[in-house]
Formats: structure tokens, C-alpha cells, sequence
């Protein structure tokens, strides 16, 4: 059994990184389920559940925009952390004027989409409660009613936060603007669906009080078609392709 939601999600900006460019920034045109995923995780995560997209409604016409950011190219090493930790003298810190560096980034501004979703239980730790779902059920809608988070939702880099999340009953697919209505059916070519991790969410030491996870993951594809601007991630879900 799986419990599903409807929510409407708004931004003035946002960037859903395509892979494949890795020099400067350019984002999808609407957003990949596992941005949306993420998303829902700032909100509520336990490794009891797992989020699954099954439709994304684009409101607002696809709009890009060119910015120029800095951006840290380096990241903080484990190893140095871990040495200073140990008393051995390494220094982890980035220094911004030493690592600094300036790209181009083409974003999105003023989004507005619509995201039908649910969870399914992913039998990791509480799989024993019988009323496992129900909990995870009423803690995300209260979560969701409320606005709570325990980090900022953000729509694709965390420079673009969500602006506001609503829950709703319904799509009213009339919001749609004429724009997106007027390209009918696109085909989105090959976009990103999801990271998979190849511990699959369980710690490789089997330890959960002081777990150690796998960094080795792979991207996972599918090929979408937004169709009077909504997109059955559902019905696509079948061709995934690694």
C-alpha cells in the first residue's frame, strides 16, 4: 500500500543541472524526479521510506535566464577533517579567495510546478511497526500543512530555495499557462531520473548508531514527454535506463 500526496511548489529560481555539461551550469527545462525527491527529503526522511514521482505539472512558461556566480571549486577532504580531529595539524579549511572561481549558470526563474507523489516503505529499520505507514503518513501531511523542514528545501542547488509549498486536493490543470498549453506534446529527450547509491540506503558497516555509507553511485535515465505541460513520470518510469 502506498500514500500519496498533491502539493504546488513556487520559486523565483531554479537550476536542474544537466549532467552532461559540467564546465558551466545549465539547467533542465523542468525538473527531474530526483530534485523533486530531494526536495521532499529536506521536509521529512527516515530511512524507513522512500519517495516515488509519479506526475509533475509545469504551471508557468519554461523561462531562462543567464547569471554569472562564484562558485568554491575545491571541497572540504575527509581526510583533512578527519587528521585535525586526531591532533595531527591539517588544515580543512577552503579559503574563497584562493578557490574561488567564476561561471556562467542558465536557470530558471519564476517556477511554479505541481507534484503528485508517494511513499512506499523501503523495509529498513521500523519495518516491524504495524502502523508504520500510518505514522509516516501523518507526520509528513502535519509537516507539509504546517511548512516545517529541518533544512531548506531548494529547487535543484541550494542558492534557489523553494518559496512556498502548499498542499492541495487537487491539480486545477486551467493554471496552466497558455504558453506550456500551446507547445502540446514535447519530448524531453534522455533526462536524469535519479541517483542510485549502491548501498541502497543501508550502512556497508551494518552499524546504524555510527553507520558508514557508500560514495559509489551511477545516474539513471529516462525519456519523458510533457504533454500539455504535464508529465506522467509514472507511465515512463519503465524505460529507466543506467
Amino acid at each position: 500500500m502506498s500514500y500519496g500526496f498533491k502539493i504546488i511548489v513556487e520559486g523565483d529560481y531554479a537550476c536542474f543541472t544537466r549532467p552532461e555539461l559540467k564546465v558551466e551550469r545549465v539547467s533542465y527545462d523542468v525538473p527531474p524526479p530526483g530534485a523533486l525527491e530531494g526536495m521532499l527529503k529536506s521536509i521529512y526522511w527516515k530511512p524507513a521510506i522512500r519517495y516515488v514521482i509519479d506526475r509533475i505539472i509545469v504551471f508557468h512558461p519554461i523561462d531562462l535566464m543567464n547569471i554569472r556566480r562564484n562558485e568554491v571549486k575545491d571541497k572540504v577532504l575527509y581526510s583533512s577533517v578527519k587528521n585535525q580531529m586526531n591532533g595531527k595539524g591539517a588544515d580543512p579549511c577552503i579559503y574563497t579567495s584562493e578557490s574561488r572561481s567564476q561561471r556562467a549558470s542558465m536557470v530558471l526563474k519564476n517556477v511554479r510546478y505541481g507534484v503528485a507523489f508517494h511513499f512506499e516503505l523501503t523495509g529498513l529499520r521500523d519495518e516491524e511497526e504495524s502502523d508504520a505507514e500510518n505514522k509516516h503518513y501523518n507526520i509528513l501531511k502535519r509537516r507539509l500543512e504546517k511548512g516545517q523542514c529541518f533544512r531548506t528545501p531548494c529547487l535543484g542547488c541550494s542558492e534557489f530555495p523553494v518559496k512556498k509549498i502548499q498542499i492541495v486536493d487537487a491539480f486545477d490543470e486551467n493554471e496552466i499557462s497558455d504558453q506550456i498549453k500551446a507547445m502540446g506534446d514535447v519530448d524531453l529527450g534522455f533526462m536524469s531520473y535519479r541517483v542510485s547509491f549502491a548501498d541502497q540506503g543501508r550502512p556497508i558497516n551494518g552499524d546504524w548508531e555510527n553507520p558508514k555509507f557508500s560514495d559509489q553511485a551511477s545516474t539513471i535515465y529516462y525519456r519523458p514527454h510533457m504533454v500539455n505541460g504535464v508529465i506522467d513520470v509514472e507511465r515512463y518510469r519503465e524505460g529507466l535506463k543506467c
